[in-house]
């Protein structure tokens, strides 16, 4: 296994990454929330890159796996931020995204801010504005007044450990939400979603959908497939996707 590398960013943040060169344009995965460059989706994808002689990146946002920082004091701009660090300063040309979860609401953020750089899009289970629809949507009031009062709430997942969202975190989703106003993505886009996903529902995605401004997006649905979207008829899927977009 190649040694991690690190991209120090203009917000003076060290982030982790592995790169392999090969033929544009890049494939880049931009993992979900709490989730890092060593999972399943992002190892399949840079096999299969690297199987075809493809150039793909993948990357630790700030607070997540080898970079640096804590998950409790990042928020949705910051990975923003990460993001557009790395597309800007380790790819060049054009870019394919994968974005899975939160990185989903990444990928949809790059499209708004470069969407110049663009080729396509493939979504897994993405999350769009999940800070203000999943999470403050549902706080009850006692929540919301913890929230306010000692800056952070613990909330309890069923993919992994319970976490931490902070007042920050919320009150910076606001300035990043994407299905308030047009949404346009000029490039291809492929939507995947599970059916059987209880952390990003069918709705969201129909929403996502229905929202945007898109002249070649497709929504496939996934009988039974959950949250993590890595078993084998899953991530064939996900290949299928990018594939229909590279070629």
């Amino acid at each position: 296994m190649p040694a991690t590398t690190f991209l120090e960013t203009p917000q003076g943040r060290r982030l982790a990454y592995h790169r392999s060169a090969g033929q544009g344009p890049w494939v880049v995965f931009l993992g979900g929330l709490k989730s890092d460059m060593e999972g399943t989706k992002a190892l399949y994808l840079e096999a299969w890159a690297k199987a075809r002689g493809r150039a793909f990146l993948r990357f630790d946002y700030s607070g997540h796996g080898e970079s640096s920082g804590s998950f409790e004091a990042g928020c949705i701009g910051d990975w923003h931020e990460d993001a557009l660090a790395a597309v800007g300063a380790l790819t060049e040309g054009p870019v394919v995204l994968v974005g899975s979860s939160m990185g989903g609401w990444q990928a949809l953020l790059l499209g708004r801010a470069i969407p110049e750089r663009i080729k396509g899009m493939v979504t897994v289970a993405a999350a769009p504005d999940f800070t203000e629809d999943g999470y403050w949507a549902t706080f009850t009031e006692a929540e919301k007044a913890q929230l306010e009062a000692q800056g952070f709430v613990e909330k309890h997942s069923d993919y992994m450990e319970p976490y931490v969202i902070s007042k920050r975190m919320i009150e910076d989703g606001r300035t990043r939400l994407v299905l308030r106003d047009p949404l346009p993505l000029p490039f291809p886009v492929r939507c995947l979603q599970g059916t059987a996903d209880t952390a990003v529902s069918t709705q969201t995605a129909l929403r996502l959908l229905d929202h945007a401004e898109c002249p070649d997006m497709r929504l496939t649905l996934l009988k039974d497939a959950d949250h993590r979207f890595s078993d084998a008829r899953c991530l064939a899927m996900i290949e299928t996707a990018l594939a229909d977009i590279l070629e």
